[in-house]
């Protein structure tokens, strides 16, 4: 399998799979997609029934990555990302009712669904770099689940060096001291004045600076990095499986901000997998569901809520989607992108639009419907919803479906990851699982530092020695 860049001018190289794994982003900004999708009929679907959670990674990651790591390596890999998760099935669901279903991807080592990828990731690049005798920098922005899951999947990796930047105050307690109080030399952690766009888009001018790229050897791990929407795209086939895939229909509601998640359940409608619609759920800063609306990308401010992880006005797996949407046609990404670092923003062509209008659907969720959705999902169910759940529940239960189609919600984060504010709208305090005694308490280790991305460079190569 080979990759390209959604930016990529006509004959610009192809890499492998390793290769796009280790370089993150395209040298020339855009994002890597494999150069065709791979897919699987539904009796290769029927087949997988049954599989525990790793051996199903290892269906449906195989294709993309072709020779470049043989089958025992990555099965193996696979055991060991997810041999740690509390529950046996990984990704277990719960019902709400008739059709509707809660996916549960917090039962990871950080209890957010970027375990699923990030643990996965861990050991890819562990394999990789070993076997290439190489060392890389990874360099993170997090509005507030990447950055933890992230340092404890490369944690103690000894040919890997980790920074993560977060935005000062813009991201729970729990999820700061989930990066913050992990003593290790090799993860740092840096507290950006600002935004998590801000912190994005140090990471994207860390990432454009070839000289610098080059000296560090600067890998990522957002979601950016295809491999993390590759090893998302395994729960959505393990969810469609346990409802009756391939002979019944299915719907994802996904909270997003940065676009990831929901690509990834495309790309599984890519594989075969039959999704009837991808239904985005957004907080208040709703630049998705105003893009479908009316055709125009351009972000605002943002707003914080107590969904701190989608509090994103720049949704960058969405060129991935337009790069797909206008027949690749990297030409008409490269100008968009172009009016978007310009003049702030862009209009999509009127078919490009409409291919997106015809898979995805969104709705935005504001405060006060968030706060009783947690408590009705209480009351009705006795389930306790993180805050970003419930914009995804309230987006299903927007979408207009028939009977048949399985509605499924991406339960993205334990309620536990957001105290203060599930407390308050619920009720309830819901606690963190024993593994996590003492955290409120431990020592952090992280710096302060400007938005400006000389200070972060400058921080890099002082802490690397350079």
């Amino acid at each position: 399998m080979k990759y390209i860049s959604t930016r990529a001018e006509p004959g610009g190289k192809a890499l492998d799979f390793n290769e796009a794994l280790l370089a993150g982003l395209a040298r020339d900004g855009g994002l890597f997609l494999p150069m065709e999708w791979p897919t699987f009929t539904p009796n290769d679907i029927n087949a997988m029934r049954g599989l525990p959670y790793a051996e199903l990674c290892l269906k449906i990651i195989k294709p993309f990555i072709g020779e470049a790591i043989d089958d025992e390596t990555l099965g193996d890999i696979a055991a060991k990302a997810y041999a740690g998760f509390s529950h046996k099935a990984v990704t277990p669901l719960a019902q709400l009712d008739e059709r509707t279903f809660l996916l549960e991807l917090f039962h990871g080592p950080t209890l957010a669904f970027k375990d699923l990828a990030m643990q996965l990731l861990g050991g890819l690049f562990d394999h990789v770099l070993k076997a290439q005798g190489r060392k890389m920098t990874i360099v993170g922005a997090t509005s507030g689940d990447t950055g933890g899951a992230a340092i404890e999947a490369m944690r103690g990796r000894d040919a890997v060096s980790t920074f993560i930047m977060h935005p000062r105050g813009r991201v729970s307690d729990v999820q700061r001291r989930m990066m913050t109080t992990v003593d290790d030399p090799g993860v740092k952690n840096i507290a950006i004045e600002g935004n998590f766009d801000d912190c994005q888009n140090i990471l994207k001018a860390l990432f454009n600076d070839h000289g610098f790229r080059d000296e560090v050897g600067l890998g990522g791990v957002n979601s950016i990095n295809w491999a993390r929407v590759m090893a998302q795209t395994v729960y959505y086939f393990a969810a469609g499986l346990a409802l009756g895939a391939p002979n019944r229909r299915l719907a994802f509601a996904v909270p997003t901000g940065n676009f990831g998640d929901v690509f990834a359940g495309y790309v599984a409608k890519r594989m075969g997998l039959p999704i009837e619609r991808l239904i985005i759920g957004t907080n208040t800063n709703d630049i998705l569901v105003r893009t479908l609306e009316t055709g125009e990308y351009r972000p605002t401010s943002v707003v914080p809520t107590t969904s701190p992880s989608m509090d994103i006005q720049v949704s960058s797996n969405f060129e991935r989607l337009i790069f797909e949407a206008s027949g690749r046609d990297a030409a008409e990404v490269r100008g968009l992108m172009s009016g978007l670092s310009q003049s702030g923003g862009f209009t999509l062509k009127d078919e490009t639009l409409a291919k997106i209008r015809s898979e995805f659907s969104g709705h935005r969720c504001d405060e006060p419907r968030v706060e009783g959705l947690i408590r009705e999902t209480l009351a009705e169910s006795n389930m306790l919803l993180d805050p970003h759940t419930a914009t995804g529940l309230h987006a299903a239960r927007a979408e207009t479906l028939d009977a048949d189609v399985a509605r499924i919600v991406l339960a993205t984060a334990h309620p536990a990851k957001f105290p203060d504010a599930v407390e308050k709208m619920s009720g309830r305090h819901p606690a963190l699982p024993p593994q996590f005694d003492g955290l409120l308490e431990r020592p952090e280790h992280f710096v302060v530092l400007p938005n400006d991305v000389d200070a972060v460079r400058s921080y890099i190569l002082n802490e690397k020695g350079l």
